[in-house]
């Protein structure tokens, strides 16, 4: 394992252990917004990153793309670790959402972890790493390395498919746009999915969605379940990105407040 990986590692275990806990011992779900980095200037992507963390990001959502799970190609474990070395300075408490949407994810749980990758999340349509087996073991290998495990599932795919799971998870992700590309338009018939998951499952999951989120789509997110909103033009792109921010976080603490009373 590279050296520089694993001491990042060690840096990043000693300075983050607040913020697992605040992720991990809720009773009810809490509003997060995670901007996706996806949509920011990668020229410069921790001051990108530390710009919205101070105006008020909880997380920062990594998308992880191999160009063959879908049709692009994006960064991997070697940004994720020279993004976290840099924002340690500044910003040591950083909860790293990586979302993997590729095809072998059993294959990157060492470097994902030594990265410093707070949240390791990949697709319930990949094949598991044995054929015949379900997720479990992988699920469990994740967890063995210190991060927290969540599921994601396409448009096209049956909630239902997540259900074997629900019980090992600490979030699920539900794609409202076809994975692969950010800027798409939000696909409202998704929350049907968001508010089946948020009966079915523990009072505490975190239920995340992700694409096309923006103050005009949160609403619906939120009133169907959601906590956990990735925005990335919506924010990014924004004039004031705090202030775009601050209004999301507010429309999901209002609406969770009436979900969870």
């Amino acid at each position: 394992m590279n050296k520089t990986l694993l001491s990042c590692r060690s840096v990043f275990n000693i300075y983050t252990s607040s913020s697992f806990r605040a992720f991990s011992v809720m009773t009810k779900p809490s509003a997060l917004i995670g901007p996706s980095l996806l949509a920011a200037n990668m020229s410069c992507l921790a001051s990108e990153s530390a710009r919205v963390l101070d105006g008020g990001a909880d997380v920062l959502h990594l998308d992880v793309m191999d160009g063959h799970f879908v049709p692009n190609l994006t960064f991997g474990a070697p940004v994720i670790s020279s993004l976290r070395s840099t924002l340690n300075k500044t910003h040591p408490g950083a909860i790293f959402d990586v979302h993997l949407m590729v095809s072998h994810p059993h294959k990157w749980v060492d470097d994902m972890a030594a990265a410093g990758a707070s949240i390791f999340t990949f697709h319930v349509e990949v094949e598991s790493e044995h054929p015949g087996q379900d997720h479990k073991p992988l699920i469990a290998k994740i967890k063995s390395k210190g991060m927290k495990v969540g599921l994601a599932i396409k448009p096209r795919t049956p909630v239902s498919a997540v259900y074997p799971y629900l019980d090992d998870l600490d979030l699920v992700l539900v794609m409202t746009v076809e994975p692969g590309f950010g800027g798409q338009s939000f696909m409202g018939d998704m929350m049907s999915k968001v508010t089946d998951l948020r009966q079915r499952c523990r009072a505490d999951m975190n239920i995340e969605v992700d694409g096309g989120l923006g103050a005009d789509t949160v609403q619906t997110a939120a009133k169907a379940g959601a906590n956990m909103i990735v925005a990335g033009s919506s924010v990014f792109k924004s004039a004031d990105p705090s202030a775009t921010i601050a209004v999301l976080k507010n429309h999901v603490k209002d609406l969770l407040l009436l979900k969870t009373e």
